[in-house]
């Protein structure tokens, strides 16, 4: 008879065929109890202390030992085939590393970051320092000044001479360091050169990491750091388990306190390594209670001595590292920045130029003080001489986060006293200190309004226990009961025996309690939309949680609190209290990265590969980050394959077989398992997050995955004999270098979206697999010599701009221009282009035209611009502008208009002429129906003409304008020459930080004033339709002009 093949599983030195049944396992642990052998009974104590790896006997044949896997007793040709990997890997990263030369994806916050670093700029961002440090020192190191902002993708790196090849290097060196760091960590687990080698293999040509590697990202740094602290923590394995006698020796201390500081640098990149603090702690709590119940061996003193030592080495250095990257990251931002908005008055008091001078600490009726917001970060109690568009349409109140007069208020009492002087009444009265309980009312310094509040629903929150808070008056009205605000002083929360008594500056903590309806002053994390700025809303909830609806006051001033009163500042907070702080407004703030992102993907969706992100395009190329097919679905079937193989397990276990008698079932189990669980420790948790994730989330995971992989096949290529490969080493190797031949070719073959090479339509569909691999393959030409033509031929470049995760961090509001002076000027040398008649109610013609300007708005000729073909990027703004008819409405004859210039526009990489009678269309993206309003105040008539995209006009009444539009009014002279003046009159805070207008010429002499949409308050009676909105450019602005004529009540008004 032909001999059975022997059974899976089934080690080399055991008697049996089969595991025994349970009689046979009760009757065999009965006669060992009776009389146990001396030398097996030493190999049950080393091994009850040890995980189970393969075993040996010492030299003294006195017991079984683990095999020694130390990284550093490795044979010569494991440590030359390494370094030939490594060489692959150099090849393969920085393969045109110096491609694209323009920002891309997430460069656009790490560069950044980058550049404020080295202008010392304070900034907040969700991740911790380590990372963003390092390619701040790559860049300074090779000359970056900071004078390159990295503000958005596709901006050119070659003309502003940025180094960026060398701080990419720096995510390039990591990736390619991943390569020896694997191979020395499966040869650490017991893994077969072959093993090793396939992993390395498959870390080299791995797409996602390739992509990762060779930008300005933080999951290079990432990934290196995990893979150095896996390489560590094996290692120190394969320390403890070459038994007691190795304990606390020099080489256990090594990898120990190396698996430390890996921890602690995996966590200084991003709080994935908080993924990575887990795995191993979870390893170490078993192998504690194994040592723990090594009664023989381990004494209680040493048990306590191995806690200690564990403690040191897995909790303190880390924590000292992660807290030394802080120390280097406040010692390097010293002065104010966009990020400081986030953090405490406190906090902002340790930055350069931001320290407050002491204030009076006695607060009284009649001083003039700013009001701060406790629990958020939205600033100071705020109002600005803007309306809600709804509800009241009162004046509003939000909260600001920067220093501002309009964040200045007078403290009054209810009643003016009696012989007062000044808007309070106590300018020239002796202080009396306002107190718990007291009654009193805000006086807003700037709007001359005061705080009130009444039975109106909020304007974003309409919530029945939300009121709208608004400002309401003039100067000299004595307001009303709603202007009441009671005094609740939280003595809990305010620091010292006389603050709790009544308000004092900085240290009292206080409620505003509206005494008509009983609601409270609050705020909460909740944005007005852009009439209101973007600024965070304020209400009177009734009902509202306590650290929502706390104050306190930051400056006070009185004109009666001489120079030797008592003054206060905050307390200057040192490293731990800035540092606590810090990590708590990191917390909270990726907590709140929960908007939908369009191409953010949830986590069942990465083992399979189902999409991934677009990060850039440009030319007819694109970077989209995909993983190899083949890896990503291989290692995920290594890790199904292990957890079918623990699920059989555990139920023959219960089931009374004793497989884990059997060395290899054992080894399987624990090598493998441990592999998996480092998978699950960084796949898992992000099921329980709500925040943006995108598919580089998973790359920590594949890691561990692709070890799960090799491991798998080590054990069933090398070590089990029943499968029969054990004694043909040659048939693993092919093996191995088959699958690396196959993952390699399938590397190659999405190469052009991990390089940004050239890429043909046809290859594209061909391993374009599923409909979620989202890239666009008609973005590619139909051929590679068209590249070459595209190269040579000087056109107009079309870019695909990706998305960049709004994540990364929530930007608090710029400032607005203080003044007329801060805004840009519009522009009043744009050609005629529309021609309209008010007495026909009807567009009478149309005409479109291209025009390409710099960045400055200076108009281009067609030679400059033939000029700057293919050297810059030209971006595409669409706008609608109108003719002003004249007083009494005439048509103006078409004849009478200048010759209009030859039109162009960009169709492709080509410009063609268009006719002038062309119909105009609407640009794709943007809404297809466009609203401008005309006002005619003349004989009560408003007309609102609606452009749709057929270009045909469809007049239609509208509401009331506003009764306060300013505008200016110039008298004609019969004699005078025809003129058009322009002026602007954009409101303080209503000003964007670009405006790009064009001031028609009218046939007429007229003043043409333009104004912010938002400066124009709403009317009481009724408020114009508003438009459909439209999907503006970036930097597009919305503005209306205001006509006068003659003196004569004429306005119009359209939106651009």
């Amino acid at each position: 008879m032909a001999q059975k093949p022997e059974r899976l599983g089934v080690d080399d030195r055991a008697p049996r065929r089969r595991s025994p049944s349970p009689a046979a396992r009760k009757r065999k642990n009965k006669a060992a109890s009776r009389s146990p052998a001396p030398e097996k009974q030493t190999e049950e104590l080393v091994r009850s202390s040890t995980p189970p790896l393969p075993l040996k006997k010492n030299k003294n044949k006195e017991a079984y030992v683990v095999k020694n896997n130390d990284v550093f007793l490795l044979p010569g040709s494991d440590y030359n085939l390494m370094i030939l990997l490594t060489v692959l890997a150099v090849g393969v990263r920085l393969f045109r590393i110096y491609q694209p030369s323009s920002v891309v994806f997430d460069e656009v916050h790490f560069g950044g970051f980058a550049m404020k670093y080295i202008k010392g700029k304070f900034f907040m961002d969700v991740h911790p320092p380590l990372a963003k440090l390092l390619i701040t020192l790559a860049g300074w190191m090779a000359g970056f000044d900071g004078s390159f902002d990295f503000k958005e993708i596709g901006k050119d790196y070659l003309e502003p001479g940025v180094p960026y090849v060398a701080m990419r290097l720096l995510p390039a060196i990591c990736g390619i360091a991943v390569v020896p760091t694997i191979f020395l960590t499966l040869k650490a687990a017991g893994c077969s050169t072959a093993a090793a080698t396939l992993g390395s293999g498959l870390v080299i040509f791995e797409n996602a990491l390739v992509t990762q590697s060779r930008l300005i990202l933080l999951d290079s740094p990432l990934i290196i750091f995990t893979a150095v602290t896996a390489l560590a923590w094996t290692s120190f394995l394969n320390a403890h388990q070459q038994g007691h006698s190795e304990a606390f020796s020099a080489n256990w201390w090594f990898w120990l306190t190396m698996s430390g500081l890996g921890l602690g640098a995996t966590a200084s990149v991003k709080w994935v390594g908080l993924f990575t603090i887990a795995w191993v702690g979870s390893l170490t709590v078993l192998q504690l209670w194994f040592l723990l119940g090594d009664t023989k061996n381990v004494s209680a003193s040493k048990w306590m001595k191995h806690l200690v030592a564990r403690a040191i080495c897995l909790i303190g250095v880390p924590i000292a590292f992660y807290m030394s990257m802080f120390a280097i990251h406040f010692l390097i931002l010293t002065n104010p920045g966009d990020g400081d908005g986030f953090m405490s008055s406190e906090f902002q008091s340790t930055l350069r130029s931001k320290g407050m001078q002491d204030v009076p600490a006695n607060i009284a009726y009649g001083s003039r003080v700013s009001i701060r917001h406790h629990n958020t970060q939205g600033g100071y109690l705020h109002s600005h001489a803007s309306m809600y568009p709804t509800g009241s349409k009162q004046q509003q109140i939000t909260l600001y986060p920067h220093k501002d007069t309009n964040n200045d208020w007078y403290l009054e009492n209810m009643t003016y006293p009696e012989g007062g002087v000044g808007i309070s009444g106590f300018d020239e009265s002796e202080p009396i200190w306002i107190e718990d309980g007291a009654v009193l009312k805000l006086y807003h310094v700037s709007t001359d309004r005061r705080l009130h509040s009444h039975d109106v629903r909020a304007p974003v929150t309409e919530a029945e226990w939300q009121n709208e808070v608004s400002a309401y008056g003039y100067k000299g009205f004595e307001g009303d009961a709603n202007d009441h605000f009671r005094v609740e002083i939280v003595k809990s929360m305010s620091d010292g025996a006389e603050a709790k008594k009544r308000l004092r500056t900085i240290q009292t903590k206080f409620r505003l309690v509206h005494t008509m309806t009983g609601c409270t002053l609050f705020s909460h994390k909740v944005k007005l939309p852009s009439w209101g700025f973007e600024q965070q809303e304020v209400t009177c909830a009734k009902g509202g949680t306590l650290p929502n609806s706390i104050w306190y006051i930051e400056s006070n001033h009185h004109p009666q609190l001489k120079p030797d009163a008592e003054r206060v500042n905050y307390r200057r907070p040192g490293f731990f209290g800035k540092f606590w702080e810090l990590q708590k407004v990191m917390w909270k703030t990726n907590a709140g990265l929960v908007e939908s992102h369009a191409w953010d993907s949830r986590p069942e969706s990465w083992p399979i590969l189902r999409r991934g992100i677009n990060f850039w395009g440009k030319d007819h190329r694109q970077i989209y980050l995909i993983g190899n097919p083949i890896i990503w679905w291989t290692s995920s079937a290594a890790v199904v394959i292990y957890m079918i193989f623990k699920g059989l397990a555990v139920l023959r276990w219960q089931r009374g077989y004793s497989d884990y008698q059997v060395e290899n079932f054992r080894r399987f189990d624990y090598e493998v398992g441990t592999a998996v669980l480092g998978w699950a420790f960084h796949y898992f948790p992000f099921f329980l997050m709500q925040r943006q994730l995108f598919l580089h989330h998973y790359l920590p995971a594949l890691y561990f995955a692709i070890i799960a992989l090799c491991q798998v096949f080590d054990f069933f290529a090398f070590r089990i004999r029943a499968i029969g490969l054990r004694n043909i080493p040659a048939i693993g190797w092919i093996i191995a270098m088959g699958f690396l031949s196959v993952s390699a070719l399938v590397f190659g073959l999405y190469s052009p979206l991990t390089y940004g090479s050239a890429w043909t339509k046809n290859q594209c569909r061909a391993v374009k697999l599923f409909d979620k691999w989202d890239w666009d393959c008609n973005t590619f030409l139909d051929n590679l010599d068209a590249y070459s033509n595209l190269a040579a031929s000087p056109t107009q470049s079309t870019a695909t701009q990706a998305h960049v995760p709004s994540v990364k961090i929530p930007e608090m509001e710029q400032k607005a221009p203080e003044s007329q002076e801060d805004a840009p000027a519009l522009s009043s040398d744009a050609p005629d282009q529309l021609v309209t008649s008010r007495a026909g109610s009807e567009v009478v013609q149309e005409e479109e035209h291209v025009e390409y300007r710099d960045q400055d708005g200076n108009i281009l000729d067609p030679e400059q611009v033939a000029e700057l073909q293919g050297k810059v990027e030209f971006e595409t703004k669409y706008e609608t502008r109108y003719r002003v008819v004249d007083e009494e409405g005439n048509e103006v004859d078409e004849s009478e208009q200048e010759e209009a210039p030859q039109i162009y526009e960009a169709e492709g990489e080509e410009l063609r002429a268009v006719p002038e009678d062309e119909e105009e269309t609407v640009p794709r993206g943007e809404d297809p129906e466009e609203t401008h309003t005309v006002w005619v105040e003349e004989d009560a008539v408003e007309e609102e003409a609606v452009v749709t995209d057929d270009a045909e006009a469809v007049v239609e009444p509208v509401a009331e304008p506003p009764s306060d539009v300013s505008a200016e009014t110039e008298t004609e002279s019969e004699s005078a020459p025809e003129e058009v003046a322009s002026e602007e009159a954009v409101s303080e805070e209503a000003a964007p930080e670009e405006i790009v207008a064009e001031a028609v010429p009218v046939p007429e002499e007229v003043v043409v004033e333009a104004v912010s949409e938002e400066a124009v308050p709403a009317p009481e009676e009724a408020a114009p339709e508003a438009a459909p909105e439209a999907v503006p450019e970036a930097d597009e602005a919305v503005v209306e002009k205001v006509v006068k004529e003659d003196a004569a009540p004429v306005e119009s008004a359209a939106e651009l």
